[in-house]
């Protein structure tokens, strides 16, 4: 459900259908529902959704919800609970009612009263979350309610029909009355026009009559797909969105969109007199362009960034006498601002020292990917800019605090939104980052006892994303409790048997340098087998946790976030009294145009020494691809269980 606030200068009394006409009536639950223990089409599911409806009247200013849930595990009891977000200064929850139907057709009422939980608030707003448990919920239950929305009179409603759900929904009805008259939107635009997209199934399913409503009935909705290394849900999930818009077609939205965000941003970065000699005391008429702009760069870095500090309250903001930050010479004023306004004020400053550098909006890949069929320019996120040094791109992340010049944070990276260049505003995407600006090395130095046990010291090189990472999780957190993390994600990586206990990092608050963790390790590794001691030889990928290699199909895309390159050295030191018996094999696995590993093991006196190195050069992938990526993980992980074989020396017979 998504509720937009709209003026409604124009108001209408007509009512063409009442609350009661619209609002879901509870069924009675055939033979088969009741006796249902599992669902054929939804193997090992813990529940189904027999019902679903939503319906949205927005002459009436309501809404109404029902659902009808059949339980087949434990874990399905979870659905009793229901949580209804809403916003309490406009809206009303009202008509409350569930029940339980248990397999032998017992019926129990819900009779506990919802509970009305306070989310957020302000002084202007505040949201609040409805919860209510549906009683007695036992496997084999069915689980039913409904429930109404009401809000204000000058709101009006453009639904999101979130179809898919998290489990199988065998039938499922919308329903959508849209407003009628005279709607503006807060810029005094006449939303005049109702547009929709359809996403994950053919549009011609949405029907329209001749009264104005639209409605939608669909059976047998596949669950929500729940993969690994799955892209944003934005891109999969089933969905119908409605808009009251100016536009009469998407391009039409999206170009007028362009042209009114690049009006505002060059509003913002206009480098005023004051900007101007500011750029001049930290750049030197001498420097090159990328001299000034890694000037700027470290400059803009040092500033007080909110979206990993903490964002002044309005009090604190009048004691301190700051004004609202309306502009880039405002930022700098302040010496502080948040991640997007300490990007525009790279830009600003930049132009201001006489460098060609764009600002650039996307959206963050972490949460979604811009979808031009949504017809909402609210999908943007994040700033970022983009330097021109003699005609080549560069592009910047000054807002990520703690990201090095030149690289970006991954999830702006192949990346769509906004960007302003000499041809005006359009719509652009950021490259993806080289697979060796993300670079993880391991490295151990580890001595082995005759009854296996091993002790010594690892070493973590960082740089890129994982850098990236901790820098951050150490300016919002106590320097311990980021230790204690470390910790964590190190044990995690270790064979079982091997406890670590963190020794310090080098380099946590220079962003300009690789980031390094030491951690000290010591356990048993070692299984004994007559005269033979052995021991796992890819020390770091002993637990086997390699993706892709369980699941032999795929039908959803895979994104692993950003391409990277790991390099391991694990030195194995033995007692004079071990003798290598066998070691791991050299190894050469490639997956031409995708990713390479290669293994190699060298033993000089008491020593072995294990190198692995593997790579990836691809962020995203097509289903297609998939059994290619399955096969190559499947050889990467019988490579990584190599072991390595040591031989004790042979026992004489007494005579």
């Amino acid at each position: 459900m998504r509720i937009s606030l709209f003026l409604r200068p124009v108001l209408f009394a007509a009512v063409l259908l009442s609350p009661a006409m619209l609002s879901a009536q509870f069924q009675q639950p055939t033979d088969e529902e009741l006796k249902m223990t599992t669902d054929p089409m939804a193997p090992g599911a813990a529940a189904v959704y027999l019902y679903r409806e939503e319906t949205t009247d927005d002459l009436l200013h309501f809404q109404t919800f029902h659902e009808r849930i059949k339980v087949l595990t434990e874990k399905g009891k979870e659905l009793a609970t229901i949580h209804i977000p809403y916003q309490r200064t406009s809206f009303k929850v009202s008509a409350i009612k569930g029940r339980t139907i248990h397999s032998d057709g017992t019926v129990i009422p819900l009779s506990a009263k919802p509970s009305d939980l306070t989310e957020f608030k302000t002084k202007d707003v505040q949201f609040n979350q409805i919860v209510f448990t549906l009683p007695s919920a036992e496997v084999g239950s069915i689980l039913e309610y409904s429930l109404q929305i009401h809000y204000s009179d000058n709101i009006v409603s453009s639904p999101d029909w979130e179809i898919q759900q998290p489990y199988l929904v065998h039938k499922a009805h919308y329903f959508f009355k849209p407003s009628a008259g005279s709607i503006l939107d807060e810029r005094g635009d006449a939303l005049d026009h109702l547009m929709f997209t359809a996403i994950g199934f053919p549009e011609d399913s949405v029907h329209h009559d001749a009264q104005g409503n639209y409605f939608l009935d669909l059976s047998d909705i596949p669950a929500v797909p729940n993969d690994d290394w799955m892209p944003p849900l934005n891109t999969l999930k089933w969905r119908v969105n409605f808009y009251y818009t100016y536009a009469r077609s998407a391009q039409d939205f999206w170009n007028t969109e362009a042209r009114l965000w690049a009006k505002n941003v060059e509003r913002f970065t206009h480098p005023s007199s004051q900007l101007t000699g500011a750029a001049f005391q930290i750049v030197a008429p001498s420097d090159t362009d990328e001299q000034k702009a890694r000037k700027i760069y470290a400059a803009v870095m040092k500033l007080d960034n909110t979206s990993f500090s903490r964002t002044k309250s309005e009090a604190e903001r009048k004691a301190e006498k700051l004004k609202p930050i309306k502009d880039a010479e405002d930022v700098w004023k302040q010496q502080s601002g948040s991640d997007d306004e300490i990007a525009l004020l790279f830009v600003a400053l930049g132009r201001a020292a006489g460098l060609t550098v764009w600002p650039m909006e996307v959206v963050n890949r972490n949460k979604a990917f811009l979808d031009v069929r949504s017809l909402r320019a609210g999908q943007l996120d994040d700033y970022i800019a983009i330097l021109d040094l003699s005609g080549k791109e560069l592009f910047l992340d000054p807002g990520e605090r703690m990201c090095p010049f030149g690289d970006m944070s991954w999830a702006h990276t192949i990346a769509s939104g906004f960007r302003l260049s000499d041809k005006g505003a359009t719509l652009g995407t950021t490259p993806s980052e080289p697979y060796s600006s993300a670079l993880v090395e391991r490295d151990a130095d580890l001595t082995v006892g005759v009854d296996g046990s091993v002790h010594g010291i690892l070493r973590y090189v960082m740089t890129g994303p994982e850098a990236l990472y901790w820098r951050q999780l150490a300016l919002e957190n106590d320097v311990n409790e980021v230790k204690d993390q470390f910790s964590n994600f190190v044990r995690n990586e270790l064979p079982v048997g091997i406890d670590a206990d963190f020794d310090h990092f080098v380099a946590l608050d220079d962003y300009n340098v690789n980031l390094m963790g030491f951690a000290r390790v010591k356990g048993n590794i070692g299984s004994a087998a007559g005269r033979h001691l052995i021991l796992p030889g890819l020390f770091f990928e002993a637990r086997g946790k390699h993706p892709f290699v369980a699941q032999s199909r795929r039908t959803v895309s895979i994104d692993v976030h950003y391409p990277s390159q790991e390099q391991e050295e694990v030195i194995y030191h033995l007692p004079p009294d071990l003798t290598v018996e066998s070691a791991p094999q050299a190894t050469t696995l490639a997956w031409p145009n995708h990713a390479m590993l290669k293994i190699a093991s060298v033993t000089k006196n008491s020593d072995v020494t294990i190198v692995r190195n593997f790579a990836h050069l691809y962020a995203l992938l097509d289903p297609k691809d998939y059994k290619d990526l399955h096969d190559f993980y499947q050889k990467i992980a019988a490579a990584d269980q190599q072991q390595l074989v040591l031989s004790k020396p042979s026992t004489a017979k007494a005579n």
